[in-house]
């Protein structure tokens, strides 16, 4: 399943050895479209960690994304399941290899509005904070 969000980099996180074959890298996006800010976790695996390279915290970013899911039996039987996002592009303006980004001045100077979309739709339409 892939999907797609647009919101702004929080924090971008080192990269994690987990085994001699599988290494990850976590960054979380704030997607600002409604009334609360939600901050949401998302992952790059293995080759991918490196597209974190050329953005930075607080940048605006589009990010593509599958959605995961698997189920996890403990050593006493009980059964959980989780979720991943697992990034596997991003995209972004005036976008530098050093990570930095743009500091060209536009001739145009235009207020964007809050422009995060997501495939998801929520399940309720309440005004709670979380």
């Amino acid at each position: 399943m892939s999907l797609q969000i647009k919101g702004r980099i929080k924090t971008i996180m080192a990269e994690a050895v987990v085994s001699e074959k599988f290494r990850k890298r976590d960054f979380v996006l704030t997607d600002e479209s409604s009334q609360y800010p939600q901050d949401i976790l998302f992952q790059v695996v293995q080759d991918k960690t490196s597209l974190l390279d050329k953005f930075s915290e607080g940048q605006e970013v589009t990010v593509h994304f599958n959605l995961k899911g698997r189920e996890w039996t403990s050593p006493t039987g009980d059964v959980k399941y989780f979720n991943t996002l697992e990034c596997w592009r991003i995209e972004g303006e005036n976008v530098q290899p050093s990570g930095k980004s743009s500091t060209k001045a536009s001739s145009k100077t235009t207020k964007a509005a809050p422009v995060a979309t997501t495939v998801i739709e929520s399940v309720a339409d309440e005004d709670l904070p979380f």
